[in-house]
């Protein structure tokens, strides 16, 4: 009688969870060492990259699964990542254009001169 599924060791589950327990604690001390600017948001999105692929791949089985699905579902997202990514750098031509060809923004709050 064949096995229907597959049975990983609990182990890996276990250590898995130790290590986001880490990856977690070194994200809380970014604040509490009180990281400013770039090296702020670089760890914080390293760390937060850094669980999300060990939750993918360990706790949702995409280690174990084949490479046509993983690339199916893993490649749309960068697909996204970099639609969004071109979009920033628009928005950010646009608004440097507007501000060249119109002046500074005239939608800040003026005083009110009684």
């Amino acid at each position: 009688m064949a096995q229907e599924g597959q049975q990983h060791p609990l182990g890996i589950y276990f250590k898995i969870w130790i290590l986001l327990f880490v990856l977690s604690f070194f994200s809380y001390m970014v604040d509490y060492l009180n990281f400013q600017g770039a090296t702020r948001w670089t760890l914080i999105l390293l760390f937060m990259f850094l669980k999300a692929g060990f939750i993918i791949a360990i706790f949702m089985h995409m280690r174990w699964e084949r490479l046509g699905l993983k690339l199916a579902i893993l490649v749309p997202p960068v697909f996204i990542g970099v639609l969004i990514w071109l979009m920033a750098i628009e928005g950010n031509h646009t608004e440097l254009t507007r501000f060249e060809f119109f002046g500074e923004s005239t939608m800040v709050p003026q005083e009110v001169h009684h």
